[in-house]
């Protein structure tokens, strides 16, 4: 057998490997940009997880998913605080974005992030053309739902006009949306006051050395309502067709 018929294997071998190894490094990223709804948490606010978290679980190996979304941020502090740029600055083309907020945005109350609706929109136009002058993809997202009800168990809106500017800004741009105020408005009603509390942070006193005196949040989740959120962004993205979409499987 001749020396190239002996290392012909060899060969072949790593070869495959290396395209394996290519296959798997991701060749763009999934930037996100948001709020506490989404954001990463630190170890000792456990359980409470932000959907972001769990979107990487949704996503093929073609992908990385980069999560800068940040407690208490609206789009005028984000904008303010570097870290918006901080992702512009690190975009390359191919790779998207998917911008949330609202939450704090709407917050009169809290001068320290509240964002006018006029200020909403610009900055939410001016994310996009950012995105798009790095010839990546902007997807705007309504902020989700609190975990809100009447008496007569039928849940209540407190995001006010937010929800609709995002839509606004995303029809005028003609921006990809994914509307997570009506589809988490859709399951948090179907689930009604009882059943919805399994996907907030909900721990009585003793439950959690994070809270050894017990928490009722409504608005942030524990991991089956941040997995069942990114569930949601997810089921939207593959329904939009984008090229983003055969990327993304909801059934994990």
């Amino acid at each position: 057998m001749t020396i190239a018929r002996r290392t012909a294997p060899l060969l072949l071998a790593g070869c495959t490997l290396l395209m394996a190894a290519v296959h798997a490094v991701p060749r763009h990223t999934i930037w996100l940009a948001g709020d506490s709804t989404m954001a990463p948490k630190l170890a000792e606010k456990r359980p409470e997880t932000g959907w972001g978290e769990m979107l990487p679980f949704f996503v093929d190996s073609a992908f990385r998913v980069s999560n800068h979304a940040l407690n208490g941020r609206s789009t005028r502090t984000f904008l303010s605080e570097g870290r918006w740029q901080a992702i512009v600055d690190s975009l390359q083309e191919g790779d998207w974005v998917l911008i949330e907020f609202g939450h704090n945005d709407e917050s009169v109350e809290k001068v320290d992030r509240y964002t006018p609706p006029a200020d909403f929109r610009r900055n939410l136009a001016r994310m996009v053309g950012d995105v798009r002058a790095h010839h990546a993809n902007p997807v705007l997202l309504t902020p989700v739902r609190r975990r809100k009800y009447d008496a007569a168990g039928a849940l209540v809106d407190t995001h006010g006009e937010y929800p609709d500017l995002t839509r606004a800004v995303a029809r005028e741009l003609g921006v990809p949306l994914v509307d997570m105020h009506r589809s988490s408005g859709e399951l948090l009603s179907r689930l009604g006051p009882d059943s919805s509390v399994a996907l907030f942070l909900q721990e009585e006193p003793g439950e959690s050395p994070s809270y050894p005196q017990g928490v009722h949040d409504n608005t942030h989740f524990r991991p089956r309502g941040a997995l069942e959120m990114a569930r949601l962004a997810v089921m939207e993205l593959r329904a939009l067709h984008l090229p983003l979409s055969d990327h993304l499987s909801a059934t994990r």
